[in-house]
């Protein structure tokens, strides 16, 4: 760049920069770049069964902001990770004859589930069952650490983060979601007086940056009550536009449906109890017919404009869940590690805030542009 014939040459240093005139040195403010934040899908759970200890230490060790357990309830009230509360697909729990006569089937949000449920065993009895890898068939490498891994509970995990994050010298935040609150609530099993009461019962919890993410309303709005607006603290509105409607506002009978929540309208009610959106990828930037990327609604300026961050879920790096710009030729079931990260980047040239992966260490790379 020049100036009045002299070359300016900018060396970034944070906000601030020196340019040299003439040779002499001038100080310019510049703009810092926004850190873009990655999000351990349920820790690393490309490479490790997801929500054990062994997928959330290598999301650590890959460089995630923050880790994400799913947060169910056991019959005895203990907080556990799990994706769902059916424990069919994550853990070997069908192989156990001793536990054969639970299988059941029940209406959760609203559907129709067989299986196992936590809500039907002691945290005692899930401490007897080992994790196995929910996708055997695109993720092999997982499969074969079935058995070795238990079931983690919510404290543990806090502890485990909090080891690490002395270990490591830097703060790692953590990111639950509180799942199926309706339906636990229905059961006389509420997550959120027991995870509030967990924010109490923790240092670390008291200064890590936490993240409590609901595909529900009525939950978060309770929690901004209870919680104020603590400045570690940030809640996060889940939506998934053409799935209908949250499951409190079904079970109500009254609400709007998570299409509504995306309108200007909708994001700015959002904005009065969260500071997260958190829509799928696919809502910021479409598939087209053909698979591929076609162009960028204008859901995050939106929702900035609503005083709303946007974390998008969720990357994977297997050619399976790839659109079809980033695809290659190696099969559905091939880890395709350029093509998730050249489709991580398109997205946050979108200009997102953070995003979820299976993979942190290809969301690391990716957000260093």
């Amino acid at each position: 760049m020049t100036m009045g014939g002299a070359t300016r040459r900018f060396v970034l240093m944070g906000a601030g920069a020196t340019a040299l005139v003439g040779g002499k040195a001038l100080s310019v403010t510049v703009a810092p770049r926004k850190r873009i934040e990655v999000f351990g899908h349920r820790g690393s759970s490309a490479l490790r069964p997801e929500h054990t200890l062994a997928s959330y230490a290598k999301a650590i060790a890959d460089g995630a902001d923050y880790i994400e357990p799913d947060l169910c309830c056991t019959k005895d009230g203990v907080l556990i990770a799990r994706h769902e509360n059916n424990i069919a697909g994550t853990t070997d729990v069908a192989r156990r004859p001793e536990f054969a006569a639970r299988k059941t089937e029940k209406t959760v949000d609203g559907v129709k589930v067989v299986g196992w449920f936590v809500e039907d065993f002691t945290l005692a009895e899930l401490k007897q069952l080992r994790a196995i890898e929910r996708l055997p068939q695109l993720r092999p490498q997982n499969a074969a650490m079935d058995g070795q891994f238990d079931v983690p509970t919510w404290q543990e995990i806090v502890d485990f983060t909090s080891a690490e994050a002395a270990t490591r010298g830097r703060t790692i935040g953590l990111i639950p979601e509180l799942k199926h609150s309706t339906y636990f609530q229905s059961i006389g099993l509420p997550l959120e007086d027991r995870f509030l009461l967990s924010l109490t019962q923790h240092v670390y919890l008291k200064q890590a940056p936490i993240e409590i993410q609901s595909f529900e309303i009525a939950n978060l709005r309770y929690l901004r009550s209870k919680l104020g607006s603590p400045a570690n603290m940030r809640l996060m509105q889940l939506v998934e536009p053409g799935a209908g409607k949250p499951a409190d506002v079904v079970a109500a009978k009254s609400g709007p449906s998570y299409a509504e929540m995306v309108t200007p309208l909708g994001l700015a009610e959002i904005a009065s109890y969260a500071d997260v959106v958190a829509p799928p990828s696919r809502a910021i930037i479409p598939l087209g017919p053909d698979g591929r990327l076609t162009q960028a609604t204008s859901l995050v300026k939106d929702a900035h404009k609503a005083g709303l961050l946007v974390h998008i879920w969720t990357f994977r790096p297997e050619n399976y869940f790839l659109a079809g710009n980033f695809k290659n030729a190696k099969g559905d079931a091939a880890r395709n590690e350029a093509g998730s990260i050249a489709e991580m980047r398109a997205y946050i040239a979108t200009g997102i805030d953070g995003f979820f992966t299976d993979d942190p260490a290809l969301g690391r790379k990716a957000v260093a542009i």
